[in-house]
Parts: C-alpha cells; sequence; structure tokens
C-alpha cells in the first residue's frame, strides 16, 4: 500500500444506519459482525422488539455483512470521509 492510499485510507470511516421500527431482534447482524461493534439496544421499537445499535462505531470496517444479512432491510452501512 503506497503512502496516498493508506492516508486515504485512514481519514474513511463508516456510518451504520438502523430503522428502529423494522428491527425485528433477529440478531444476525449482531452476530455476524466480525469486529463485534453491534449491540442490542434495552429500550423497545414501536413493535415490541429491541432494536440493533452500534456501540463502537469507529470499530465498523464496512464489511456490510449487517446489511446483507438483516431479512428486514433494517441497517444500512455507508461510507463517510473524515475532514
Amino acid at each position: 500500500m503506497n503512502l496516498q492510499s493508506q492516508t486515504a485510507a485512514q481519514k474513511r470511516s463508516f456510518e451504520v444506519l438502523v430503522i428502529n421500527d423494522r428491527c425485528k431482534e433477529c440478531g444476525l447482524c449482531i452476530e455476524l459482525c466480525p469486529p463485534k461493534v453491534l449491540d442490542r439496544l434495552d429500550n423497545y421499537n414501536n413493535f415490541g422488539y429491541r432494536p440493533t445499535y452500534i456501540k463502537d462505531e469507529a470499530g465498523c470496517i464496512g464489511c456490510k455483512i449487517c446489511e446483507y444479512a438483516c431479512p428486514e432491510f433494517a441497517i444500512f452501512v455507508r461510507k463517510v470521509d473524515k475532514k
């Protein structure tokens, strides 16, 4: 990896978005997350489920496994560039 791509990688981070009312507490995203940055909220959504939240956004590697595994399309990962 050259210096320019290394610097670009250091400035890139990922944001995880969860649509709380779509989450049905299946736990697939939490179980499959390689860096284990996801967890379950203690409070409930409008349908009686405890949705997923990201407990360590800086640890997200942007693999999108959580997004691909979610049967309810409740979680999304997007790149954000640090300034």
